[in-house]
């Protein structure tokens, strides 16, 4: 391990960057390809995690690296220009117009740049590598200065999940019938959770998110199932078992990001360096059902959560329906 210290090649965050500047001249990492992660840099420099994403946030700041939704940190395209001299990557987040040369970070700062900032860090990187230093670091502005839009980051998280929630939107004309206009609901939330997975991680069914955009979606499923004669606890039943079917589906998804993170590993890999572990609780006999499962697949079992969630949403409807539409009357 590399053991990063104060000394005299200066601050630990410098000689951190200084090494990643120096691999990207030496073409050893091109353009396109993943830099270390902070939780990789941690443990590679034996710094802490807030030190690594302060390393990260310089590089980005020279422009030798952009963050990429469900990507991470890449070099970026230019990265082998002289830095001190090059502008940041327009596929980096949001992070408004470039500002001409006499431009005051403080006075073009507002809400909606500082939010549209955090979700681009909470996209890349995961909600947890949010912070309002971090946002501050990436508008180049005083971490105080967007203290004066919000009080904290439990305040810009819901900020956040607000603009997120209403980047999607319903067609005028609605379609017929309830079922079709709830699957049309559920589809656009799994849509935005697939755009931004870390929404899954924010809110719970017992302690809900009560932002405008997200009671748009609410709303719509609502009056999709209303007008059946189903009471209100019922109803709201229905509501919050078909949400929870899709958060609960979308939850993977971050997961899923935050476990290639820290171990470098994709899903398959991972279940690749597990395969002698299966097989020896295939081959203990204490599991018989499930080494039936197993053996009967040629080439393993393939978990795609887009297929799940449509399946779990047919599953759900189908049982729904008598419900909802009340029994068939019987056969003469």
């Amino acid at each position: 391990m590399t053991k990063a210290t104060g000394a005299a090649g200066g601050p630990p965050y410098l000689r951190i960057v200084a090494g990643i500047r120096q691999r990207i001249a030496d073409g050893e990492l091109a353009p396109g390809d993943r830099v270390p992660s902070t939780r990789q840099i941690a443990a590679q420099w034996g710094v802490a995690l807030a030190t690594a994403t302060k390393a990260l946030t310089t590089l980005r700041l020279e422009g030798l690296v952009e963050a990429r939704p469900r990507v991470g940190t890449v070099v970026a395209g230019g990265a082998l220009a002289t830095p001190a001299r090059r502008r940041p990557s327009s596929s980096a987040p949001d992070r408004g117009p470039a500002p001409g040369p006499d431009a005051d970070p403080e006075r073009e700062l507002s809400l909606d740049r500082i939010v549209r900032t955090a979700i681009g860090i909470a996209d890349a990187e995961g909600l947890a590598a949010v912070s309002m230093r971090g946002v501050a670091s990436r508008l180049g502005v005083a971490t105080m200065s967007t203290y004066r839009y919000v009080p904290s980051k439990e305040d810009l998280v819901l900020h956040m999940a607000d603009a997120a929630f209403g980047e999607e939107s319903y067609p005028e004309d609605t379609p017929e019938g309830w079922r079709a206009r709830v699957e049309l609901g559920a589809r656009t939330l799994w849509a935005l959770y697939r755009k931004h997975p870390w929404l899954a991680q924010v809110g719970s069914l017992t302690r809900p998110l009560l932002v405008p955009n997200l009671m748009v979606h609410g709303d719509r499923m609502l009056a999709a199932l209303d007008g059946h004669g189903l009471d209100p606890t019922t109803l709201f039943d229905i509501h919050v078992l078909l949400y929870s079917h899709v958060q609960g589906v979308a939850v993977h998804l971050e997961m899923e990001a935050h476990a290639e993170a820290a171990t470098g590993q994709s899903e398959d890999q991972w279940m690749d360096s597990r395969a002698a572990d299966l097989r020896g609780l295939v081959e203990s006999g204490r599991f018989p059902a499930f080494a039936k499962a197993v053996g009967s697949f040629e080439d393993g079992y393939d978990l795609r959560l887009d297929a799940l969630f449509e399946f779990g949403l047919k599953a759900l409807l189908d049982g729904l329906t008598p419900l909802v539409e009340g029994p068939r009357p019987a056969a003469p």
